[in-house]
């Protein structure tokens, strides 16, 4: 007897002013099934899952649904046909017990009174069938990223979710939340939910998936079963080209100068941190998560107060006091959540790029419009950002071609420091070979770079030296040639 797929999309194709998002993408779904979904940052997945959701109204083809055909859908229908997306960013509400959100909209009671005893039992139930260990009457902002996750998973569960999308579930999580998240998805597929997993990171694919659908450029390039590809062969049909190297060559030497001087540096968080950074130097931040590396190089950007310390610009002791500050004195940063702290979404592409410097293209209010345009421009050149032209949302750009809009508006100000937290956070492994070489050649151009990565591939790949700290104080640095995983978590875990 053979199974029916529980969701078929059949040549959907959505174009956005010009640019084609999907162009007669089709795909099936089977019961109980984890389906990767990869491609580059820009490749159509994020627009094919909110075609799934109802966000977004397909310009043509159809998705079936349990037999039923539909030209679109908006939100109410995708949840009423089974179709629930757990994204990066959590929609959970924090100040609520866990069992209340789990029946958010959903309230269990009679007569207009709402029946917590009820909720509390069935949300107890529910955590056991799906071996999810908590107290349901826990409040949402005591748990850990993992176990909001988990939750996230479990409304979706308590729903009858027919079909699970998992959007870079990962992205927060530590190998052991990892794991065990993954055995949530095990149980909810032994169940018979299908679930399309959307992950940057190939060895999920093939630790987790059953079959593989590679996107690129709006395109369904093709789907495969996980067990008879590799990784080399995925990675290829992704970018379109094979990948030699994963960090390019670097053919320059470091600078003596040494630029930016940190002295004993401490705040809420860090505790006399110092370390200094070289002209053209990438300066690794080493450490686990909670390490203080972003508090850290925050109060060096002037965003979090210092509550002791000397910082030095090219021998002259500054005081940042806020990131405007900062600027001016040539230290720019590109942030961790480029969505929250980056980038301005619902602006254009061109007043994100000169936010910075608005003040010194204008004269009296007006804004000098070809010296923005010619910034703007130069920038979209020079950084490769695929867009149709400047006046584009922010909000309308890949994750990756976002990074590369707040790393224009760092360039637009000439800054001297340039320190870059998680660069490459959520981006596609095409687009990290691209930010890879950027930063190459910022260095070679003679830009400071500091660089904080939670990936050691990376961390050790593209930095010249390693500082690396452990519960807020630096516990080690370490040379080119003393660059390995050991050396790297020996000094990350010796305050713990």
């Amino acid at each position: 007897m053979s199974v029916e797929p529980l969701l078929k999309i059949n040549n959907v194709t959505k174009i956005y002013g010009g640019v084609t998002a999907l162009d007669h993408v089709s795909l099936e779904l089977m019961p109980g099934e984890v389906l990767a979904l990869v491609g580059e940052n820009g490749a159509g997945k994020s627009t094919l899952i909110k075609s799934l959701s109802g966000a977004v109204i397909p310009d043509a083809g159809t998705i079936e649904v349990g037999g039923k055909s539909f030209e679109s859908l908006d939100p109410v229908l995708s949840k009423q046909l089974g179709i629930s997306v757990v994204y990066q960013e959590l929609t959970l509400c924090p100040g609520l017990k866990v069992f209340e959100n789990i029946y958010l909209g959903a309230f269990k009671g009679k007569a207009g009174f709402v029946d917590n005893k009820a909720m509390i039992r069935g949300a107890q139930e529910l955590m056991e069938r799906l071996n999810i260990k908590i107290d349901v009457r826990q409040q949402v902002s005591s748990l850990s990223v993992a176990y909001m996750q988990l939750v996230e998973i479990a409304k979706a569960a308590s729903r009858e979710a027919k079909v699970l999308i998992l959007d870079e579930p990962t992205a927060s999580l530590t190998e052991a939340e990892t794991e065990l998240l993954f055995k949530l998805i095990r149980t909810v597929k032994a169940h018979g939910t299908a679930i399309i997993y959307i992950s940057h990171r190939m060895q999920e694919v093939f630790d987790i998936g059953d079959r593989v659908a590679v996107m690129r450029d709006g395109h369904m390039i093709g789907v495969h079963q996980v067990a008879e590809i590799n990784e080399k062969q995925l990675v290829a049909e992704m970018i379109g080209r094979e990948l030699t190297k994963d960090f390019p060559a670097r053919n320059f030497e470091v600078g003596e100068e040494i630029v930016l001087k940190v002295e004993n540096l401490s705040n809420a968080r860090v505790k006399n941190v110092s370390f200094e950074l070289h002209r053209g130097e990438v300066l690794g931040l080493g450490g686990l998560v909670g390490a203080g590396r972003t508090e850290a190089v925050r109060s060096i950007f002037g965003a979090d107060p210092r509550t002791g310390g000397k910082i030095y610009l090219e021998g002259r002791e500054i005081d940042p006091r806020s990131p405007r500050e900062a600027v001016r004195y040539g230290i720019a940063m590109v942030p961790e959540d480029r969505k929250l702290h980056g980038c301005i979404l619902g602006l254009p592409i061109a007043n994100n790029v000169c936010m910075s410097i608005y003040s010194k293209i204008s004269r009296f209010l007006l804004v000098n419009t070809r010296a923005e345009r010619e910034t703007v421009d130069g920038m979209i050149d020079r950084l490769k950002i695929k867009t149709p032209g400047r006046r584009l949302l922010a909000g309308n750009l890949s994750g990756g071609n976002q990074q590369k809009v707040v790393l224009g508006k760092c360039l637009a100000a000439n800054s001297k420091v340039l320190i870059f937290d998680e660069p490459t956070r959520g981006i596609d492994v095409g687009a990290k070979a691209e930010f890879y070489k950027l930063i190459n050649e910022l260095a070679a151009g003679g830009l400071s770079v500091i660089m904080i990565s939670s990936e050691m591939d990376e961390l050790l790949g593209m930095s010249d030296r390693i500082v690396v700290l452990s519960e807020g104080q630096v516990t080690g640095t370490l040379e080119k040639s003393e660059f390995s995983q050991e050396n790297v978590f020996k000094y990350a875990t010796v305050n713990l």
